[in-house]
């Protein structure tokens, strides 16, 4: 890292941001399969809805691995297992969503509680995923509403 840097433990950011792939790329599967799972006269908007989160997912889960390989480190390739309650009705499977996106709001807080006021650019990023994250589970929660 540069010497603008301040002293920050680069190995725990490493693995937070290893744990952070690990979650997005779970992400990809876990909302592809929500999207093969819809059925119902909502099954359209809900369908694109999750095919969008799985691209969304994706697309977090490169910048992660960036971050991971500038730093060194090395993106792990095994998946974490996923857990699946085959529960397919839309109310389950939102509340597992909801789960989900709750989960890596924690994560990407533990990335920023680590590099705050040490290395901006991690900062500004965990912030920024921090804000979308947030924003997604206020999504579902409005969904949630009868």
């Amino acid at each position: 890292m540069s010497d603008i840097s301040r002293d920050y433990d680069k190995k725990k950011v490493v693995d937070i941001l290893k744990k952070i792939f690990e979650l997005e790329m779970a992400g990809v599967i876990r909302y592809t399969h929500y999207a093969l799972m819809i059925f119902g006269s909502n099954r359209l908007p809900l369908v694109e809805f999750f095919r969008e989160q799985a691209k969304e997912s994706l697309n977090h889960a490169d910048l992660a691995g960036e971050h991971i390989t500038g730093l060194g480190g090395h993106p792990p390739i095994n998946p974490i297992s996923i857990k699946e309650s085959n529960k397919h009705e839309i109310n389950d499977i939102l509340k597992e969503t909801l789960q989900h996106e709750k989960n890596a709001i924690s994560i990407y807080y533990e990335l920023l509680s680590s590099v705050e006021d040490k290395v901006v650019y991690l900062e500004e990023y965990a912030r920024q995923m921090i804000g979308q994250e947030e924003l997604h589970s206020l999504e579902v929660e409005k969904m949630l509403k009868n």
